[in-house]
């Protein structure tokens, strides 16, 4: 496995960074999408990233537009965008022959994963890990008069996991205007949900609900023990294999048949 830094243009044109893990002899290539305040960085998406790589895939893991490495503000980051960052990621991929014929979301990188397979045209399979069921979620981790207070004035810092973010309106109108029970029901892709019962941030009842609304080809592994943010190497090594087997038999490990 050889990995290298990566730049290619985001939704809003800002220059979107990454890193590309490329399996000595890959069968197909994997496009991670990470959770709203992470970064590709985060442990997790590092050791996911290498777990499959090892198996035979190709996978890249970027920033989205205004997060660690990649161009832009926080405050330029919508739920469309991240869909927009993740169709420009995806045809990084196709112009390089590096794939994606898989698509691999965590939280609310997931629900922006969901919305994304349908405009990638390569994509055979789909895998989430702890996402929710839908992407207004997340105003669930945001005090009420915060939200009051976006609306009124159009922007506004927050406080999310322990640090300090500025929200715009925007970015709650398009939370709002996001069905994803229609995008599940019409996703015509095989889509395996990893959650772990011991969630506290997206709770396991969220996956509950996405797995109910897929249709098959469909699975769920419960992830025991782990953290939102897969904290533990030996949970997040589960989660890799989770995932390599069922973009193994979903026809994610074979370019262009």
């Amino acid at each position: 496995m050889t990995t290298r830094r990566v730049r290619f243009e985001g939704h809003h044109s800002h220059e979107l960074s990454g890193m590309i893990h490329e399996a000595e002899q890959a069968r197909g290539g994997i496009l991670m999408a990470h959770c709203f305040t992470c970064s590709s960085d985060l442990a997790v998406n590092v050791r996911i990233a290498k777990g499959l790589a090892e198996r035979g895939y190709n996978v890249l893991r970027f920033d989205f537009t205004g997060i660690g490495r990649s161009g832009g503000d926080f405050v330029d980051k919508t739920f469309v965008s991240n869909v927009g960052d993740l169709v420009r990621a995806a045809q990084w991929m196709i112009d390089a022959g590096l794939g994606p014929t898989g698509l691999f979301g965590h939280s609310l990188g997931g629900a922006a994963s969901l919305i994304a397979a349908g405009k990638i045209r390569t994509v055979r399979s789909v895998v989430l890990l702890g996402a929710p069921s839908t992407a207004d979620h997340v105003l669930n981790h945001i005090a009420v008069e915060d939200v009051e207070a976006i609306e009124i004035e159009g922007c506004k810092e927050v406080e999310l996991a322990g640090r300090r973010f500025p929200i715009s309106r925007e970015f709650l109108d398009d939370l709002d205007a996001y069905e994803h029970s229609d995008a599940i029901a019409g996703l015509g892709l095989p889509l395996a949900i990893i959650h772990s019962p011991d969630d506290r941030t997206v709770p396991i009842s969220e996956g509950e609900r996405l797995f109910a609304a897929a249709r098959q080809p469909k699975a769920f592994y419960p992830l025991i023990g782990a953290d939102h943010l897969v904290t533990d190497p030996v949970h997040a090594r589960r989660a890799a294999g989770f995932a390599a087997d069922w973009f193994d038999a979903t026809g994610a490990g074979s370019f262009g048949s």
